[in-house]
C-alpha cells in the first residue's frame, strides 16, 4: 500500500475533524479535540486521558493530559451542537445504500464500583443484564438496512440524585437539569431530532420504553410510526369482526386464546449471515384503559411464540400501514437489535464507557467524541458496498505492524464480516497513526524514520 492511498485516509480524518471544530466555538479548543478523537481512534486497551496523551504525545505526556483533560472535562462546549456536526457529516454516507428506515430508542449502562460519579446508583444495567451500581444513559439512534449510528446521548439521572444539591454541586450537574423519566428523556430526543429535520424512520424502542403510553403518544403527535415491545401484561381489546371489540384482556391471555392458524413461521435476517426463523402472530387491537378503548386508535399486535417455547416471548404494538407485509413488519420488529451492535463497538473499540472522570460535563463530553469517531469509522465502512454486491471494494488500509508474534498482526477481524467496524478499525488505526503520531501506539516504532525509508 502506497503513501498516496495512506494520504488519502488522513485527509478525510483530518477534514473529518475540521467539521467537528467548526462547532466548538473558541479556536484553542481545535487542537484538543483534535487529539483527542485522535487518541479514542489509536490508542489500544482502555481510553482513559492518560494513556491517550502519552500515544498522541509521548514526548510531552504531563502537559498532553492536562490539556485534553480540561478539554473533556471543564470546557464549555456544546455535546448537541458536535451530535448534529455528526449527524450532518454521516448521514450521506449511511444514505449511499438506502434511506433512514428506523429510529430507535435504548439505553445502555456502564458498571461502576463507586458512588461519586454522576448519576451512578443501583438500578438495572443492561451490559450485566441486571440490577447493579451503575450509570445509564439514553440514546437515539438511526439506522437503514446496511448501518446504523447514535444522534442524541444524555444521562438518565436517579430521583436521589436531581434532588440532592450537594451532591449535584460536586457534580456540576447543569441548573436546568431535573429529574426526568427515561421515556421523557428520549421522547426529548425524538422532538429535537424532529426539530433539526432528521430524515424520518419508524420508532422502535423494547418493553421498558414500548410499555409507556405517554410515550407512545408522543411519538405520535410528532406524526411518528411505531413498532415498540411492550410487557405482557399490557390490556388490549382485540377488533373482532365488524369493528367490534372483544373482551379486555393482557396481551399474554388474548395470545393464548388464538387458534392454531393464527400462527404463521416467518423468516427474518439478523446480522450479516445468521437467517433465523420463528412463528408470529398479528391481529388489530385497541389497548384498554377500563372505559376508553374505543376512543384510541387501532394498532397492530405482534406476537412471537418460539416452536418448542411454554409461552410467548416478545410482543409489539404497531402503527405503522396494518396492511404491511407480515415479514416486513417482523423485519422491522426485530431491527431494534441492531443498537447492541452499536454499543459493542462504542465500548470495545472506541472506548465509549473508558471516562473516569465524575463529573456531568466529562461524561458527555467524552461520550460525544466516542460518537463523532464512531461516526468517521462508520463513514469509512460505507465507502465499502454491501456484502454481496458484486462491487469491488474502493477502500483498503494496509495491516497493523506485528506485535510481539512477527505471524499474527493484533487485525482481530470480526469473523464473517470483512468489512465490519471491528476489522476497519484495524485497518484505519495504522494508516493514520503513521502520518498523525510519533510512534505506532503498539510497538512504538518511529513512524517518520520508516515513512522516509519507504520515499
Amino acid at each position: 500500500m502506497g503513501l498516496d492511498t495512506i494520504a488519502e485516509g488522513v485527509d478525510r480524518f483530518e477534514a473529518y475533524l475540521t467539521g467537528l471544530t467548526s462547532v466548538i466555538g473558541h479556536a484553542n479548543r481545535a487542537t484538543p479535540l483534535h487529539d483527542y478523537c485522535l487518541g479514542l481512534l489509536t490508542t489500544e486497551g482502555r481510553r482513559s486521558v492518560e494513556p491517550m496523551a502519552a500515544v498522541t504525545a509521548p514526548a510531552s505526556v504531563s502537559m498532553q493530559h492536562q490539556k485534553m483533560l480540561h478539554f473533556v472535562a471543564n470546557s464549555p462546549w456544546s455535546d448537541e451542537a458536535v451530535l448534529a456536526k455528526v449527524c450532518e457529516m454521516v448521514l450521506p454516507q449511511i444514505e449511499r445504500h438506502g434511506p433512514i428506515k428506523v429510529w430507535i430508542i435504548d439505553d445502555t449502562g456502564f458498571p461502576k464500583q463507586g458512588e461519586h460519579s454522576v448519576g451512578v446508583a443501583h438500578q438495572y444495567c443492561g451490559q450485566l443484564g441486571k440490577q447493579a451500581n451503575c450509570q445509564v444513559a439514553v440514546t437515539l439512534s438511526i439506522a437503514n438496512d446496511h448501518a446504523s449510528m447514535p444522534i442524541a446521548y444524555r444521562l438518565y439521572l436517579p430521583k436521589e440524585w436531581a434532588e440532592d444539591a450537594e451532591r449535584r454541586k460536586k457534580a456540576r450537574v447543569p441548573e436546568e437539569i431535573e429529574f426526568k423519566t427515561k421515556p421523557q428523556i428520549a421522547l426529548d430526543q425524538l422532538r429535537a431530532a424532529c426539530a433539526a429535520g432528521v430524515p424520518r424512520g419508524v420508532v422502535l424502542d423494547d418493553s421498558s420504553y414500548g410499555s409507556n403510553s405517554a410515550l407512545r403518544a408522543g411519538v405520535s403527535e410528532l406524526g411518528l410510526r411505531y413498532v415498540v415491545g411492550i410487557i405482557p401484561t399490557i390490556k388490549v381489546k382485540a377488533v373482532l369482526r365488524r369493528g367490534k371489540l372483544g373482551k379486555r384482556m393482557s396481551v399474554k391471555r388474548l395470545a393464548r386464546r388464538l387458534p392454531k392458524d393464527a400462527w404463521q413461521t416467518i423468516t427474518w435476517r439478523e446480522g450479516t449471515n445468521n437467517v433465523l426463523r420463528s412463528r408470529f402472530a398479528r391481529l388489530q387491537v385497541h389497548t384498554a384503559p377500563i372505559r376508553r378503548a374505543a376512543e384510541r386508535s387501532e394498532e397492530t399486535l405482534l406476537i412471537e411464540w418460539p416452536e418448542g417455547a411454554a409461552e410467548p416471548t416478545k410482543y409489539w404494538l404497531s402503527t405503522v400501514d396494518k396492511n404491511i407485509s407480515f415479514r416486513a413488519l417482523v423485519d422491522l420488529a426485530k431491527m431494534r437489535w441492531r443498537i447492541e451492535r452499536d454499543y459493542q463497538e462504542l465500548k470495545q473499540e472506541v472506548g465509549l464507557g473508558h471516562y473516569e472522570g465524575r463529573g456531568w460535563p466529562g461524561f458527555h463530553h467524552h461520550a460525544t467524541l466516542s460518537i463523532a469517531v464512531y461516526g468517521f469509522l462508520v463513514s469509512e465502512r460505507e465507502t465499502i458496498p454491501p456484502s454481496g454486491s458484486g462491487c469491488s471494494i474502493r477502500f483498503e488500509m494496509p495491516a497493523l505492524p506485528p506485535g510481539s508474534d512477527p505471524e499474527a498482526p493484533p487485525l482481530r477481524p470480526q469473523r464473517h464480516v470483512p468489512n465490519s467496524i471491528a476489522t476497519l478499525h484495524r485497518r484505519v488505526v495504522y494508516a493514520i497513526a503513521q502520518a498523525l503520531l510519533p510512534r505506532c501506539p503498539l510497538c512504538a516504532r518511529n513512524f517518520m524514520r520508516n515513512l522516509r525509508r519507504n520515499m
